[in-house]
Parts: C-alpha cells; sequence; structure tokens
C-alpha cells in the first residue's frame, strides 16, 4: 500500500517533466523545419512560418500552462544548434517563451473552446493568440539585434514586421491544426475518408500549379480553401492552408515561380500577403461552418424533443423527459453540464 501511495504521490511531477520534454522535442522539430524556409531581410535571418509558436500555443492549450519549461527547453536548443548561446540567450528564450504563455493567459481569458467551434474562437486566436502575443517575441528580438548593434536603428521596422508576420503564421496555421487533429481521433466514415483522398489528390495537382507557375496564380488556392472549409471545417481547411503556405514559401526563398525576379523585401511582402490570407480564410471560414452547423443541429434537436411532448400530450400521457432549469447547458469548454 505504502508503494502504491508514493507512486501516485509522485506521478504528476512525473507526468509534467515527461509532458515538457516531449513539448521541447516537438519545438526543436518544429523549429529546424521552419528554418528550412529562412530569407534574409535586412541582413538578419527570419522564417516566413515560425511552427514552434504554433506548437508552443496549442501544446499549453492542450496539457496546461505546466508544460512552460519545454517551450524554453526546446528554444534553447534551437539556438544551441545554430550558435554559441551567450548572454542574449537568455533575453530570446524569456521572450520566446512568454509569447506563447500571453496567449494562452488571453485566450483562456476570454473562455477560447478547444474545439473552436464559434466564430468567436476563430477571431480570437486571430487577434490575441496571433496579432497581440506575438508582439512580444517579435519587439524583443528585432530590438535586441538592435541593442547589440547587429541592426540599424532605420532597419527596425521591415525586420520586426517580417519577424512578427512568421511568428503570427506559426500560431494561425499550426495552433490550429493540432487541436483539430487532438479532437478529430475516430470522427470519420469511410465515405469521408474518400472524399477526403479526391481532395487531397486535387490539392496536389492544384497547388504545385498554382504556385510553381511564373504567371502568378495564387489565387486558385482560394476555391480549394473554401472546398475543404465546407466539407472537412477546420482540420481541412487549415490542413490545406499549411500545405500551400509552406509549398509556396519554399518557392519564395529559392525565387521561383510566382516570385521571380523580385527582391527579398518584395518577395517577403508578396508571400506573407499569401500566408495570411490564406490562414485566415481557412481559420475564420471554418469557425463560421462549424457554428453554422452546431446551431443546427441544436435547433434540429429541440424540434425533435418538442415534437415528443405534443405527443405524449396529445395521447394524454405524461412527458417522458420533462425539461429542467438549466437543461441543455453547455459550459465554456464544450461540455455538457450534469
Amino acid at each position: 500500500m505504502a508503494d502504491v501511495l508514493v507512486t501516485r504521490r509522485f506521478r504528476p511531477p512525473t507526468e509534467t517533466v515527461l509532458a515538457s520534454l516531449a513539448v521541447a522535442a516537438c519545438y526543436y522539430a518544429a523549429g529546424r523545419l521552419g528554418l528550412l524556409g529562412r530569407l534574409v531581410v535586412e541582413g538578419v535571418v527570419v522564417t516566413p512560418i515560425w511552427p514552434p509558436t504554433g506548437v508552443a500555443v496549442a501544446a499549453l492549450l492542450l496539457l496546461g500552462v505546466r508544460v512552460w519549461p519545454g517551450i524554453a527547453l526546446g528554444c534553447f536548443l534551437v539556438i544551441a544548434s545554430l550558435t554559441t548561446p551567450g548572454l542574449t540567450t537568455v533575453v530570446t528564450v524569456v521572450s520566446n517563451t512568454a509569447a506563447p504563455l500571453c496567449a494562452f493567459l488571453l485566450l483562456r481569458r476570454v473562455d477560447f473552446r478547444l474545439d473552436m467551434a464559434r466564430l468567436r474562437d476563430g477571431t480570437c486566436l486571430v487577434f490575441l493568440g496571433g496579432f497581440g502575443a506575438m508582439l512580444i517575441s517579435s519587439t524583443a528580438g528585432v530590438g535586441l539585434h538592435v541593442a547589440t548593434g547587429s541592426l540599424e536603428k532605420s532597419e527596425f521596422w521591415p525586420v520586426w514586421l517580417a519577424w512578427w508576420a512568421g511568428d503570427t503564421m506559426g500560431v494561425l496555421l499550426v495552433t490550429p491544426l493540432l487541436l483539430a487533429f487532438a479532437g478529430a481521433v475516430g470522427r470519420f466514415r469511410l465515405r469521408r475518408w474518400m472524399e477526403a483522398i479526391c481532395l487531397s489528390l486535387a490539392a496536389l495537382v492544384l497547388v504545385p500549379l498554382a504556385v510553381l507557375s511564373p504567371m502568378s496564380l495564387l489565387f486558385l488556392v482560394f476555391p480549394l480553401l473554401i472546398w475543404t472549409a465546407l466539407r472537412f471545417q477546420l482540420a481541412g481547411s487549415v490542413l490545406c492552408a499549411l500545405f500551400a503556405s509552406v509549398l509556396t514559401t519554399f518557392e519564395a526563398t529559392a525565387g521561383r515561380g510566382a516570385f521571380l525576379h523580385l527582391s527579398d523585401v518584395e518577395i517577403m511582402l508578396k508571400l506573407q500577403a499569401f500566408n495570411g490570407s490564406a490562414a485566415l480564410t481557412a481559420l475564420l471560414l471554418s469557425s463560421v461552418i462549424t457554428e453554422q452547423r452546431t446551431t443546427r443541429r441544436s435547433v434540429r434537436r429541440a424540434c425533435e424533443e418538442l415534437a415528443e411532448v405534443l405527443e405524449h400530450l396529445a395521447a394524454g400521457e405524461p412527458s417522458p423527459n420533462p425539461p429542467t432549469a438549466g437543461s441543455g447547458a453547455t459550459s465554456p469548454g464544450g461540455r455538457r453540464d450534469p
């Protein structure tokens, strides 16, 4: 019995350590992948999409604030793989940890739902988790370059904008995808899988055609995003947007396709305009569609219950399940109250 009590007593710290290590590994892997598509703006290396910010925000939303050491460790490992850690590393690690923590606290403050079944969830993730919280990491990172003399003050804003956009795109593309996959296990039927395969084949043909063509056909991606949002909501639309953004980023860094004969600043502006438009279209449209479908199901269920009650009243029988005060209420986390 003593062994059982000891095991139960030390189980939470062990789980926290393991979860933090897993988050650190995912953060590091995402960072290495993000660095494959880096650009140079005013002599500073930036990434149009920085996936670790999305991984960090999703980890905090799914596992809680207890895994923040994993975010800090993952950030340190990414920096250590690029250069020798120094005093400036502390500032970078703190700012890159504080930004996702701020996003998590802001989203929790507004009762953000992990299923993102409401439009307000999508808009909160965009404006609070992305646009707002990522100001911390971008401002601290670029300010550190200015303070150390590696960047001129006149070059602050172009680099800051590129840094902020990359961190924000990580939240808008990676966080919704991880949240959708975390709650979508076992929900697809065979017919949906067949449709998903057909949609994937269409994406594999259409997206490279739009991205690789020098005629700037990037707009062809948006009908595909709308289709995936209508049929598969968040998981399908964000996955499609991520695929298009990653492929576009690699072509932009190589200066090919729609980014041929453009300067570095022009490439960054055009790339971020496309990535931002794709992410916002996928995220907000899928949230609207999911909210409408949820409302329609609730109305249909209420009509069925009302019809059943009327049938029993017409037959002179008591209602089998009389409505009670507060029945059917839903908690902010999407769970039905007992």
